[in-house]
């Protein structure tokens, strides 16, 4: 069985991911594809992991690839997270979301439409908003949330939960029937109304966002595709790294893996992994590299098991109590600290406690510090999800 070393598994991330600068991808669609799809669960996390992975390329043009070209969609997909998908991944996405999400999101909406007293029947509830949504939509109009609340009664209802608790409080079903819809596949994000840095969504018919419907494959179907890009561009994973990835199950993982004739190999360290059976050639080493990658960027939330990128003892300054990774900085394949702005936007670097980056790291990392100053030209990135390196608190 041949052996893949965490070397050469560095080697393939900088080439496959497009970090390294010789290998920079050459648009955004190419940004996506290095990584499979691009997270968007933070807006601005798509666009810096493309202006991480691309020279040239500014935020206005990712605002183009989602909203004018539309070669970038995003969808909600495997572990019920937002992703920007290259259109033609799309429809595997969709067939995870139709399959895996929308049938959950149904059955919780009905149940809190009929417990909160919005109706008696709370699924025949929903299925009536649903339809009034579309109706509102048809002809191809891209309408926000609160817009389609406000003209539709069909929407209307709202529940209180866990009062007199912190995180209690009256939320309105209608954003939750408008998240079914589009895990079904039948609207979708259309234009931004804000900032690329924010999230403020119109929704708009699939079918006149795309120009056609998507032909939605069954679901096996769909995690077979969705593997086969995961294992060219992060291969080689372990099953359970690509089982945590596609949010699927272990069997569900096994026949995707079956269906795309995957090989298994022997990982440094031990255990096995997985590449593509036309992908077993070792690749060589890559000279040093620097990059600064943003919250929940795909590369660093890209495997479940990632001591051989990151230092088990700086995880917990890193990543949340949840799992999700805060900005990063990166040396030579590995992760060596996180990145923050000053009240101008100034870029800098934060090293994890202990880490020896020499002079030639430090100067590179600098180097990408002053890039990223200025491509985001005064712009502050706020971030739901901030490490405790970010935050600044005392560290170990």
């Amino acid at each position: 069985m041949r052996t893949v070393g965490d070397a050469e598994r560095r080697a393939r991330l900088a080439t496959r991911q497009a970090l390294h600068p010789d290998h920079h991808a050459h648009d955004v669609v190419g940004a996506a594809r290095s990584v499979v799809c691009l997270h968007a669960t933070e807006a601005a996390t798509v666009h810096l992991a493309v202006g991480a992975r691309t020279t040239g390329v500014t935020p206005f043009d990712v605002d183009a690839a989602l909203y004018d070209d539309r070669g970038i969609v995003k969808q909600l997909a495997m572990r019920r997270t937002l992703f920007a998908f290259p259109r033609d991944l799309l429809p595997a996405a969709l067939a995870v979301a139709r399959e895996r999400i929308a049938p959950e999101q149904h059955r919780l909406i009905a149940r809190d439409a009929t417990r909160h007293g919005i109706a008696d029947d709370g699924a025949a509830w929903l299925e009536t908003a649903g339809a009034a949504v579309e109706r509102r939509l048809t002809g191809g109009e891209a309408l926000p949330a609160a817009t389609l609340r406000a003209e539709l009664p069909e929407l209307s209802g709202a529940i209180t939960i866990n009062e007199g608790k912190r995180y209690g409080g009256t939320y309105n079903l209608a954003p939750r029937v408008l998240t079914w819809l589009g895990a079904q596949g039948r609207i979708t994000r259309g234009p931004n109304a804000g900032h690329w840095r924010l999230s403020k969504p119109a929704w708009t018919l699939m079918g006149s966002w795309l120009g056609a419907e998507p032909a939605i494959p069954d679901l096996a179907t769909g995690y077979a595709e969705l593997v086969r890009r995961w294992l060219e561009r992060f291969g080689p994973g372990t099953l359970e790294d690509v089982q945590w990835w596609l949010g699927a199950t272990k069997g569900a993982t096994r026949a995707a893996l079956a269906e795309v004739a995957a090989v298994e190999v022997a990982l440094e360290g031990g255990g096995t992994g997985w590449l593509l059976p036309d992908d077993l050639e070792p690749v060589a080493e890559v000279g040093p590299w620097a990059a600064l990658l943003p919250t929940l960027d795909p590369t660093t939330m890209g495997w479940k098991s990632r001591d051989w990128y990151l230092d088990p003892a700086h995880r917990e300054l890193l990543f949340d109590s949840n799992g999700n990774g805060g900005t990063t900085a990166w040396w030579d394949g590995r992760i060596v600290g996180a990145w923050v702005q000053d009240d101008d936007g100034v870029v800098s670097v934060v090293e994890c406690p202990g880490t020896d980056l020499g002079s030639e790291g430090r100067s590179a990392l600098a180097t990408e510090a002053e890039r990223l100053t200025a491509w985001l030209d005064g712009v502050r990135i706020t971030n739901v999800y901030s490490s405790r390196l970010m935050k600044g608190e005392a560290l170990p």
